[in-house]
């Protein structure tokens, strides 16, 4: 259920929130005004034993004033809480077909409803029932009531039915409205066949008529059960030349990201039927599928074709660009053309052998990257036995993918640097002449001597990871071809060394920029591992990527060229010491079997925990409060602490306050304060809250709690 976003006018704004304050404080009986009446209404005057019957909470709403659907968009849903008697059972609200709430200027602000409205619901009662006595059943109705301004309603209702063996007759006064409310609840229908697909930002939803030149629906709007379309974005509709159409509906931002199908009521103001009735047209329908609407269908559906593999092939062509950009590093780019005359030197002017000791070259290079793609295949074929999760599933593989995308980063920065003294080795390899020289250079030419290509091996190495064992092979080897394809061109057309550019401070320029695209993706990762893990869980995870970039630092800043060897030595270790400590600060943890699970606060949630007689704990917070992190860490990771909690199953609320949130503000303002942290405890039976000190520890928290 979505919490309440409430809509004040700017010249209301202030008494609004005063009435809104008013109103979720009160008891239900205490508030002067409802701007909703509710009562229990059945359509039929009397119940049979064992057969299902129905009633329906009635409302009738003010002029203007509007209560909400079962996905309101933004407000709360109406809901019954039922007393039975012994053996009755109750259904979920069958909702309506709802209608697009707008306020004065036209804007929407969620999906419900307006007038007289009847919300069914099916009892079932008890096949032992006695005949000649009587029933009555009991619900506690809860809503939210907006006009300029919310406000909640709540009220208890009640209806007393006789029991017979008879056929109950329909009721006088409200049996036909009942009915005839029920009749039109929305359904699937024989007459109509849906399709539904999806990409990243749109939902395509296909009607089509099972028969040619009937009925033709007009304004139509769908509303999404479990909030996968964007309630308040415009939905465009076009006729599809078969009599149906083709909607586009924008996708939420805050829906169910694995929702595999399509799930709500499809609104038709002038019915879907020839009669005019069946105002809403129910849609259940797996995406990529075309189904029919009804179980009558009998004639297959044919499948959406399924999409290239776009992803793959834009990933090949960025590792085929990122293998050409490593010839441009500063330790590759000089030596490309004194490897190329010395292919020739070796050669003399025999353009076939030149031609050999390139493609020998290249096969080196190729083997360098399979080598190492092989290697990581072998790593991830004992992922499970080692209990290393290799996808991006897991927080510690995201940690340690965006730890190490940072580390290239900083070096590509030039923060240090990767192997100084591997490039004596490298040097020693370019020197050495024959086919083995061109061979062995492009193995180790590549992964030791040039030690500026390991940021461009990261994303690589990432993608290894993640990605199929096929797939990783053809990435490598698309770099290994980029990286190689120079030498091969420059060994066919050799006098093409006399156009490159001269080596100079523009390779360092270039280095430096290509690191930014690096930074973007350990931003992603980092986006990606704040859905993964725990607020705290997160703020710790950034904690050990500044520790991570200190530890390279140091290893950097103690390691330049021309260091001592103690300096080198110091740098080495506090380089080490600082990085692990990044590391272990960072490294997403399993939340403890004795965690805490917070609830969303709410007045409503509050006063219903109170009835049942629980002790309530709320936390005001908010993630840009260091006082409130502070806290959280302190208090709410104590042994004692979530012993106690648990033991007494103390109830727990959170009110988030990051974002503006006026419910909030209005709970703060009755406090006499205005900011976080703020932490009230309800004790059973004690009619005000204890407040708790704005510096927690969990002494002050337990004493709280122990409070006579």
């Amino acid at each position: 259920m979505m919490s309440p976003r409430f809509t004040l006018s700017p010249l209301k704004g202030f008494p609004g929130l005063c009435a809104l304050a008013l109103a979720l404080f009160l008891p239900a009986q205490a508030r002067a005004v409802s701007h909703v009446q509710a009562s229990l209404v059945a359509a039929t005057a009397s119940i049979q034993p064992g057969k299902p019957f129905t009633v329906a909470l009635r409302f009738v709403h003010d002029p203007h004033w509007h209560t909400y659907w079962t996905n309101p968009g933004t407000g709360l849903a109406t809901s019954l809480t039922w007393t039975l008697p012994s053996g009755f059972t109750a259904s979920d609200i069958l909702w309506p077909a709802p209608h697009v709430l707008t306020d004065h200027t036209g804007t929407v602000i969620g999906n419900g409803y307006e007038g007289e409205l009847f919300l069914p619901v099916t009892i079932t009662p008890p096949a032992d029932l006695k005949p000649g006595t009587s029933v009555t059943l009991n619900a506690a109705a809860d809503w939210l009531m907006c006009e300029e301004v919310c406000m909640p309603g709540a009220t208890k209702v009640a209806l007393t039915l006789p029991v017979s063996t008879d056929a109950p007759a329909p009721d006088a006064q409200w049996g036909a409205k009942v009915s005839a409310t029920v009749a039109a609840l929305p359904r699937t229908d024989a007459g109509w066949n849906v399709a539904a697909t999806r990409d990243a930002k749109t939902i395509t939803l296909t009607v089509t008529p099972t028969t040619a030149g009937g009925h033709v629906p007009a304004d139509l709007h769908f509303f999404a059960d479990d909030n996968l379309v964007a309630y308040e974005l415009p939905q465009i509709i076009k006729a599809n030349g078969q009599g149906g159409f083709v909607l586009t509906l924008p996708i939420s931002p805050d829906g169910p990201a694995d929702s595999k199908k399509l799930l709500g009521v499809l609104t038709a103001e002038n019915g879907w039927l020839a009669d005019g009735s069946l105002r809403g047209l129910r849609v259940d329908v797996p995406f990529g599928a075309t189904a029919s609407l009804t179980p009558l269908a009998s004639s297959p559906s044919p499948q959406a074709s399924s999409p290239a593999p776009t992803s793959l092939i834009g990933t090949l062509l960025l590792a085929f660009i990122g293998g050409l950009i490593l010839n441009l590093m500063p330790c590759v780019f000089p030596v490309l053309g004194i490897k190329i005359l010395g292919f020739v030197n070796q050669s003399g002017q025999d353009k076939k052998k030149v031609v050999t000791h390139g493609l020998v070259f290249a096969l080196g290079v190729l083997l360098s990257f399979w080598t190492l793609a092989g290697v990581l295949a072998v790593l991830r074929a004992g992922g499970d036995k080692i209990g290393w999760g290799f996808q991006l599933q897991s927080p510690a593989f995201v940690f340690a993918l965006a730890a190490l995308m940072l580390v290239f980063a900083l070096n590509m920065s030039g923060l240090f640097e990767f192997g100084l003294s591997a490039t004596g080795v490298g040097s020693n390899l370019q020197s050495k002449s024959g086919l083995a020289g061109s061979f062995f250079t492009g193995v180790l030419a590549t992964v030791v001597a040039t030690p500026c290509s390991a940021p461009f091996l990261a994303p690589a190495l990432g993608a290894a990871l993640a990605l199929s064992v096929g797939e990783s092979f053809l990435i490598f080897t698309t770099i290994a071809l980029g990286l190689a394809l120079p030498y091969l061109l420059l060994s066919i057309f050799p006098q093409a060394v006399k156009v490159l550019p001269r080596p100079g401070a523009w390779m360092e320029t270039f280095k430096q920029f290509m690191a930014f695209p690096l930074y973007a993706t350990v931003g992603y990762l980092v986006w990606v591992l704040a859905g993964q893990t725990s607020e705290s869980g997160l703020l710790m995870a950034l904690f050990g990527l500044v520790l991570v970039a200190m530890g390279v630092w140091f290893y950097g800043r103690w390691n330049a060229p021309g260091a001592s060897a103690g300096r080198a030595r110091f740098g080495l270790i506090a380089g080490v010491v600082v990085f692990a400590l990044g590391a272990w600060t960072g490294w997403p943890q399993a939340p403890a079997a004795n965690e805490i699970t917070w609830e969303k606060w709410s007045p409503e949630t509050v006063a219903k925990l109170r009835a049942d007689g629980r002790t309530v704990y709320v936390d005001f917070t908010a993630r840009w409060c260091a006082t409130c992190q502070a806290n959280k860490k302190l208090v709410f990771h104590n042994e004692d602490v979530l012993k106690y909690f648990r033991d007494q199953k103390i109830a727990t609320l959170r009110g988030d306050w990051t974002n503006q949130d006026p419910q909030i503000t209005a709970e703060l303002a009755k406090y006499q304060r205005s900011a976080v942290p703020f932490n009230v405890i309800w004790l059973p039976g004690k009619p005000d809250p204890v407040i708790l000190p704005e510096l927690l520890t969990p002494s002050t928290v337990l004493d709280a709690l122990k409070k006579p």
